[in-house]
């Protein structure tokens, strides 16, 4: 007879803008398959995003689109559970247990911070103590599978880290806290903004899941490129434009259009209208999911309502051990 625990899966996204393709690419798509498959907890980590976001109408707004883009992209609530971190205040109170068991010398080598400061973020406590409180919301759901890319297996190790020292401080030859395994998501090739750069919120060169029409033209259509004139021969492997179309299109497309790069006579500007075509086909019947959502504010809400719901029922069995382990007396 089979045994073995089902998986739960922990993840979270930052209300912290609006979402983009760099966000669609490297994680959400890969977030809606893992919700078919597994009992999932996926969070809108706004304790996390006010480390960056500190204006209360912007956070609002930028939570409900995040739960508004994960519908309309396919997460189904009756599968799994989507919810606000806020609505589960106990994770804060995990994270303190956490911050007692952590060297600060541990966290003064951790690089997302490092390279988070480097662009420019103040470098807040939050920010300094952000895979604490990431941890609380892994080890709160009993989470044992967490869908994360590369750059986030340091923070996936702390977290490990954490949960085994507090089974060694407190659970007395018992398993309290389940050690959680990494879910590497897909290698996707770095999303490129319209800059050039990797595509970020940071960097303010994003181009967003829902953007259309005028506004979406506007922002394919400056993506940079070199100077090639239209009828020489380009290298598609160098040409931002490309390395977008490459994410999107099918291989046929993919094939085609190098072709034409190489061949000659095919300038940036086919290019881009090319892309600004596939972009619009991905997301046509997401967008209009999305329109209809946005007229039914109340029907969002109950779903972020029963998710926060079921996050506290796991976090309350959770944490009833946790505070019996580490001595902590409650009276209510």
């Amino acid at each position: 007879m089979d045994d073995v625990k089902p998986s739960v899966v922990v993840s979270g996204i930052q209300p912290s803008g609006v979402l983009h393709l760099g966000n669609y690419l490297g994680a959400i798509r890969q977030h809606i398959a893992l919700h078919e498959r597994f009992n999932s907890y996926f969070f809108i980590v706004n304790y996390h995003a006010l480390t960056t976001l500190q204006d209360s109408e912007a956070l609002r707004r930028y939570s409900v689109d995040v739960a508004l883009d994960y519908l309309a992209l396919g997460f189904d609530p009756d599968k799994s559970h989507l919810f606000l971190q806020s609505d589960v205040p106990a994770v804060t109170e995990m994270a303190w247990i956490f911050y007692t068991l952590t060297p600060v010398s541990q966290l003064e080598k951790g690089v997302s911070f490092k390279d988070k400061v480097a662009q420019g973020l103040s470098a807040n406590a939050g920010l300094f103590n952000y895979p604490i409180l990431q941890a609380a919301d892994i080890l709160i759901y009993g989470g044992d599978l967490v869908p994360v890319g590369a750059d986030q297996k340091q923070n996936i190790e702390i977290c490990r880290d954490l949960a085994q020292r507090f089974n060694e401080r407190f659970g007395n030859g018992n398993v309290i806290l389940p050690v959680p395994e990494p879910y590497i998501l897909d290698e996707v090739a770095v999303v490129p903004g319209v800059d050039g750069r990797k595509m970020s919120k940071s960097y303010g060169n994003t181009i967003g899941i829902f953007d259309e029409g005028k506004e979406l033209k506007r922002k394919v259509m400056s993506i940079v490129t070199d100077s090639t004139p239209l009828e020489e021969p380009k290298d598609p492997d160098t040409c931002n434009v490309f390395a977008l179309i490459r994410l999107f299109a099918d291989a046929d497309t993919r094939e085609r259009v190098a072709d034409a790069y190489r061949a000659g006579g095919y300038g940036y500007g086919h290019a881009k209208k090319e892309l600004l075509s596939l972009i619009t086909d991905r997301f046509a019947e997401a967008r209009e999911r999305r329109k209809d959502l946005a007229t039914c504010p109340d029907d969002v809400m109950d779903v972020l309502k029963e998710g926060g719901k079921a996050g506290r029922e796991a976090a309350a069995r959770v944490m009833a051990s946790v505070r019996e382990a580490a001595g902590l007396i409650t009276t209510y």
